[in-house]
């Protein structure tokens, strides 16, 4: 028998987080445990609104299965049983870490991957004003690699303000769907000249075909219009890196599926997460070993975070204790 323990909890972040959709002050998140065979195997996940989810739903999804768990239901016929997003990621990253567990193996064993190195992360700026997101800049001036987030109106002058306060740091800028083929074309040639690497969803998914008819002169990844290994061919051509995170494939068993076939047909790969606690990024740390963009600063946009958590340097985040996660 298994015992699935599920439960919201809220973690206050450092400020307020701001996007192109929205700010908020805390992260809120599902845990799942499952106790099996003597050892207790726990994951989180990020119930994300603008994927049609909440706490309340995410949490229903997951007692929906309850009875099947309970009798045994594994990671591979999890699957087919939910679909991919925030519920199937809790349950998908505990079952992994109750493996681990019972096999006392760590989970990159049982994959029969190498031991993981620590990863250098980005450190997300808010959305802000210029002058604000240029003092944001120079407090952050020293970590490797900055994220900005975007939305069209005076977005060159916040990139502009920034690489002026933090002139050593590669630039990466995430739009989150709030720009049009047109701000791209115009955005993209001034974004390269100051040094940005990467352009995150810069058109709304499901209205991106533009990508394909335009020079792209900075690369740009799909996030919103990529959650699983199945979307893939709609993303040929029309972009150049894909953004995997747990809380869109469901887990990590379908992001190692997407990261494999994504590098296998030529896309570059990002490694991304939702703001949240060390468990839900010490997964990402496993999936994101040989990833050219790790965006996995959840635990560093956080006023506290997890006891065991991930160790962090910097922008440095160390694998996971197994005390934490597989």
């Amino acid at each position: 028998m298994t015992r699935l323990t599920v439960r919201p909890e809220s973690w206050p972040i450092r400020g307020r987080f701001t996007i192109s959709r929205g700010s908020r002050s805390t992260a809120e998140v599902v845990v799942v445990e499952l106790e099996h065979g003597g050892v207790l195997g726990r994951g989180e996940c990020v119930p994300y609104p603008r994927y049609g989810e909440s706490v309340d739903s995410v949490v229903a999804r997951i007692e929906s299965v309850r009875p099947a768990l309970e009798d045994g239901l594994d990671r591979h016929a999890l699957q087919e049983r939910l679909p991919a997003g925030a519920a199937r990621n809790a349950i998908d990253c505990a079952l992994w870490d109750v493996d681990a567990k019972l096999a006392r193996r760590r989970v990159w064993e049982l994959l029969d991957l190498p031991t993981p190195e620590p990863v250098a992360s980005c450190y997300t700026l808010s959305l802000d004003s210029p002058t604000r997101m240029a003092v944001a800049a120079r407090a952050h001036a020293e970590r490797p690699v900055l994220k900005l987030k975007l939305e069209g109106p005076d977005d060159l002058a916040r990139v502009s303000a920034v690489r002026a306060n933090a002139p050593h740091s590669r630039l990466v800028v995430d739009a989150n769907e709030a720009w049009t083929a047109e701000q791209y074309t115009a955005l993209a040639p001034e974004l390269k000249d100051l040094g940005v690497e990467l352009i995150e969803q810069p058109l709304p998914a499901g209205a991106d075909e533009a990508l394909a008819g335009i020079d792209r002169p900075v690369p740009v990844a799909a996030d919103e219009s990529c959650h699983t290994s199945g979307e893939l061919d709609e993303l040929a051509g029309k972009y150049d890196v894909v953004n995997v995170k747990l809380d869109k494939t469901g887990g990590l068993t379908e992001a190692l599926r997407l990261k494999t076939r994504a590098v296998a047909e030529g896309f570059g790969l990002m490694v991304g997460c939702m703001v949240g606690t060390s468990l839900a990024m010490a997964p990402a740390v496993v999936l994101a070993q040989d990833a050219e963009v790790v965006d996995l600063d959840g635990p560093l946009l956080l006023a506290r975070d997890r006891d065991p958590g991930l160790t962090v340097e910097g922008s440095v985040l160390h694998p996971p204790p197994s005390a934490l996660w597989g």
